[in-house]
């Protein structure tokens, strides 16, 4: 009974943090909205798409859009709002699978150097320093052409690009927590660094780490797209934004305009609400912007 109370207390505060983001950061909140539609439609696209992601009907090739098909048809008769909503589909498993490896790594590698320090933290340091000057484009290009496309690859490709990268945003606050004076008490009182770790360190480093994670899925979200637009992403005939945009999107797009725009317009919201979703998350979150 206890924990029933406690889950409802816990999705109650969760619906009034998100009507004061809607009051407060409107434009936040409505990214928010869309991310939640994104969520829904990709976890869902089974039920809601009113045809499958491959079916053709060579009767209805390159159709304009109309009721029986929202979005218009593409070359080979498919219908372009079914294959949008499987393509959500797959960004979601991307996305936040990816982001969510990608945050695990940040942690680990942020909390333990942050806290530690020394030569290991400056070693590692070095390290993601020496990462980050490759450009992120080229070095899944030249990864992705090693190991070969697949949902599985592309996931732990992103995941350890970005990473690898955030773990400097989780090392600062990480640096910052480590000086504070309910952390000195506890190891004065005998506690543990691992009772530190996780009582202390990563409960105050866990805004930061959720609106690392919201970026995050924006960016993987992007990635794959441009992985997926070069032909290094998902393989046919599985429907990625991507993939649609460089396949017919650009063959066709002067007879079929809403080939390219489908996708293009589809992928531009989400990122963009998943973007402003974690600005107003970065502001909500951090006192320091509060008053802003």
């Amino acid at each position: 009974m206890s924990e029933v109370m406690l889950q409802a207390g816990q999705s109650n505060s969760l619906l009034a943090f998100h009507r004061k983001m809607l009051r407060d950061k409107p434009l936040g909140g409505i990214g928010g909205l869309i991310f939640a539609i994104f969520l829904f439609c990709g976890l869902f696209a089974d039920l809601i798409a009113p045809y499958g992601m491959n079916e053709t009907d060579m009767r209805r090739v390159l159709q304009a859009p109309s009721l029986a098909h929202w979005m218009g048809t593409d070359h080979i008769g498919r219908d372009v709002f079914s294959r949008i909503l499987y393509g959500a589909q797959l960004s979601v498993i991307i996305g936040f699978l990816a982001a969510g490896l990608a945050t695990v790594l940040s942690i680990v590698l942020g909390v333990l150097t942050g806290y530690f320090g020394g030569k290991a933290d400056m070693l590692i340091q070095r390290f993601v320093d020496a990462w980050m000057t490759f450009p992120d484009l080229v070095l899944l290009i030249v990864v992705v052409s090693i190991v070969g496309p697949g949902e599985g690859q592309i996931i732990i490709i992103l995941g350890c690009l970005y990473g690898i990268a955030g773990s400097r945003i989780i090392r600062g606050s990480t640096i910052a927590v480590r000086e504070n004076m309910y952390t000195h008490a506890a190891q004065s009182m005998g506690a543990s660094t691992l009772h530190v770790l996780w009582f202390h360190v990563l409960p105050n480093v866990m805004p930061v780490v959720i609106v690392l994670f919201t970026t995050r899925v924006g960016a993987v979200i992007l990635a794959e797209a441009g992985l997926s637009f070069l032909g290094l992403g998902i393989p046919p005939p599985v429907p990625t934004w991507g993939s649609m945009l460089s396949g017919g999107g650009r063959t066709y797009m002067y007879v079929g305009p809403w080939l390219a725009l489908a996708p293009g317009l589809a992928l531009t919201v989400v990122v963009y609400s998943i973007n402003v979703y974690g600005d107003a998350l970065r502001d909500m979150l951090d006192p320091r912007m509060r008053g802003r």
